[in-house]
Order: structure tokens, then sequence, then C-alpha cells
């Protein structure tokens, strides 16, 4: 098969591919093959009528569309692949020679994904920092802060109500006189700055005493679900009790019950490891991003619309998605954040644009490099992802190739094979600040306040 390519506009192409008469013949004959053996015409058997008896029968219109639908796409797959060539848009065929005995032509336009010539000298040598790993004593201070609060016991006390108490409340809320179940609590213990019925609550419970009885009005958070969620509701509070948490002292003796270890230095030590080892993991996530966005900064290329919006409307279906998981609308999600969703796009474009540029740079360094993708390697990606999904990996594997997922398997393996090849080559120093704090640490399971009997 022969195919020429002419560039007709930005990211546009022009193939034109010239199928070799026995192959074309080959797949015209499978076309009337198709057709025979879906008719039925008297005097034939199923699949045994001639060619003459379906063009006369049928229409040679027939055979071609058949052949046109089955063939033709086949052709197309095949040169691109040849030409190395990325489409991002279904091509406009055009059909040039269709005759007996005479090779096939047909032309393709179709939109083609950018590729960047990415050189040694671009990606080899650039200058990263990497933020510092090591741990200080005020960041175990504050993890074994952290800790205590876990493990902190619940006693009454006489004093008025503080930010960060604990209460016990009746919650009667109505709408109209008509009782709001959902929002309705008795004997209930409420954290004070939780928010869990709307900011007013915890406003009016600052400074109350037991016995205390608060009425407003307050608007329920979205939380409450689609119906309820922004509703303006009347609360009558009766404040029953007033709890403060009562922290363990930082001893040994807390280390034991907090932890695995006998003395509270041992427990020390143990978060300074893990907390170390953490921030060596998130340095050197920072490092691979630092160094792929130093070579995007110094590429300049025009991205076509069509696949900046394609990515886009893919993160904001995933956005919508993950919101039904937790039992959400996107705009209940969003506005729970104080965004809307021409903000989200705005960002999920920003973001797409980010991501595309990254897959082109690394392209260009796995087509520098030469990098290619061994059957080993990808059945090593696909028992990783079947044991995420809990699946069989040779299942999983016949489902990603049906559905032509194992090239994108093998494109992310790619791209990961050249950051790594990018990293390596960088120039790291440290970075002079600090980087931001490790999110959490979970030496141990339990989370709640215990509550002393009073």
């Amino acid at each position: 098969m022969q195919t020429t390519v002419e560039e007709t506009a930005k990211h546009t192409v022009k193939l034109t591919i010239e199928v070799p008469v026995d192959e074309f013949t080959k797949d015209l004959d499978r076309a009337y093959r198709a057709i025979a053996n879906q008719v039925k015409i008297p005097g034939f058997r199923k699949g045994k009528v001639p060619k003459q008896i379906i063009d006369a029968q049928i229409g040679r219109d027939v055979v071609r569309e058949e052949f046109l639908s089955s063939s033709v796409p086949s052709y197309f797959r095949d040169a691109v692949r040849e030409e190395d060539l990325a489409p991002i848009s279904d091509p406009e065929i055009e059909l040039e020679q269709v005759e007996d005995d005479k090779p096939l032509i047909f032309t393709a336009v179709v939109e083609i994904r950018p590729r960047l010539e990415i050189t040694e000298d671009m990606y080899k040598g650039l200058t990263v920092e990497e933020p510092p790993i090591d741990v200080s004593d005020e960041e175990i201070d504050e993890w074994v802060e952290r800790l205590r609060e876990r493990f902190a016991e619940l006693e009454s006390v006489e004093r008025p109500t503080q930010d960060g108490d604990f209460v016990t409340v009746d919650i009667h809320a109505t709408v109209h006189d008509d009782e709001v179940a959902e929002a309705t609590r008795t004997d209930y213990l409420y954290f004070v700055s939780s928010g869990e019925f709307g900011p007013k609550l915890d406003t009016e419970l600052v400074g109350k005493r037991a016995g205390d009885i608060l009425r407003f009005n307050d608007a329920l958070p979205e939380r409450f679900g689609e119906e309820l969620g922004g509703a303006d509701v009347t609360f009558q509070v009766l404040v029953k009790n007033v709890k403060a948490r009562k922290l363990p002292d930082a001893d040994d003796d807390f280390a034991k019950t907090a932890s695995e270890f006998d003395t509270l230095q041992q427990l020390r030590d143990d978060l300074r490891e893990r907390l170390g080892e953490m921030k060596e993991r998130e340095a050197k996530g920072v490092v691979r991003d630092r160094a792929l966005q130093a070579l995007i900064d110094t590429v300049d290329v025009e991205l076509p619309d069509s696949l900046v919006d394609e990515e886009t409307e893919h993160r904001v279906a995933h956005a919508r998605e993950r919101a039904e998981r937790a039992g959400m609308t996107l705009d209940q999600v969003l506005e729970a954040q104080g965004w809307d969703e021409a903000r989200l796009r705005e960002d999920s474009r920003d973001h797409a644009v980010r991501a595309i540029k990254s897959d082109l740079v690394l392209e260009g360094i796995a087509r520098s490099e030469h990098l290619e993708v061994t059957p080993d390697e990808i059945g090593t990606e696909i028992a990783v992802l079947a044991q995420a999904y809990g699946r069989e990996p040779k299942e999983l594997a016949k489902a990603l190739d049906r559905s032509g997922q194992i090239v994108t398997l093998a494109g992310d393996i790619i791209r990961s094979k050249a950051l790594d090849i990018l990293v390596e080559h960088a120039d790291i120093g440290t970075e002079s600040s600090p980087a931001e704090p490790v999110e959490e640490i979970d030496p141990v399971d339990d989370e709640t306040p215990a509550e002393e009997s009073t």
C-alpha cells in the first residue's frame, strides 16, 4: 500500500492512499461473501450466490457500501500507522478510483495530533530544585500534638462554651412550624466549630452554658441534599452539657497507649523516620513535575482546539462522576468550594493544556531515545491494574485489547520511561525554602476523643 501525505492546514493532513489490485480484489470478494451469507435468493444456497446475481438483484452499490464500511477504515488505520500519525478526528473519505482490475485510490483528510522534535540538548541538563527533606523538631512536635488530640478525653466543665468544645444538645429544626427530621437531634454530642448544621449554630453556642436555649434561623448546608440544602430553617437548641477535651500528657505512658513503643523518644524517632520517608517520596514527585514543567517551558506549540476541548470535557465529566459517587451533584460540590461550572471549565482547560503538552514533550523524548515497550512491561502493568480492580490479569488483558486500550497503556508506559530519562539527566539542586508539610501520617487507627463518664 502506498501513501502520500500533504499538509492542507494547521494540524490537518490529506492522505492519498493506493491499495494494490490483489489486496483490493481480495477484500472486495470478502464483501461479496458477507452479503451472500446475509441474503436469500431462490435457486441458490445461502453463501453460494454468484457475484453477478448479487449485482443484478441486490445492487453493486450495496456491495460497495459493505466494502467501504469494512475495508476502507482498515486501510486508513494501516496508513496512519505507517506514517506515524495520530488522528484526533474522524477522517473525511473521498474515493478517487474504484474500478475492477485497478488499484483502489482514496483520500482521507484528517486532523492530527501535533508532533514535537525534542533533541538531547533540550531535555538533558535541565536545572531543577528538590524540596528539602529534613524533618525538624517542630514538625515532630506538631505530629505528637495531633496524636494527643486523637487520644483526648472529654470532661464536663462549668465554664461557657468555647470553640473546640463538645456540647450535648437537643436540636429542633422546623420550617413554618413543620419539623425537619433530617436536622433534628436529641442528646446529640456536637463539636463546636464543625459547621455541621451551618455556621450560625457554632457562633450562637460560643459563650453559652448548660441550660441555655438558643433560637435562630439559618440555611442548611448543601450536604443535606438537593431538597433541603440551602433551605431556611428555624432552630431551637437546648444546651444540656458542655465538655472540653483533656489531652494526655506527652510522656512514656502516652507513647505506650498511642503506639507500639515504650517511650516517647521511641515514638518521636519513629515519627521522624516515617515523616522523612514521606517527604522523600513527595520530593521525588515534585522533582518529576518540575523537570517536566521546565521542559514544557522551553517549547512553543499551538494545540488544536478540538484536542483541548476533548480533554477539557473529559475532565469535567470525571468531576461529575466523582460528585455522583459521593451522592452529590456537580453543582453542589462546586458551591461548597465556592466555585461554579464556568470556573471549573476554565481550570480544567488549563490542566488539559498542560497535560497535552506534557504528553507531547515526553513522546518527543521517547522518539529521540528510541524507547519501546516490551510485552513483559505491559504484562506487569496489567497485573498491577488487575490487582487494583480485583480482576484476573488475563481477563483484563482481553478486555483492554478488545477496547483498544492496550495501545493507550503502552503509551503511558513509554511516557513514564521518558520522564525517568528526563529526571535522570536533570541537574538537581536543593531548594532554599522548605516545601509544604506532608498532609497525613497515621500511626494509629482511633481518631475520636474518648468520653469520660460524668
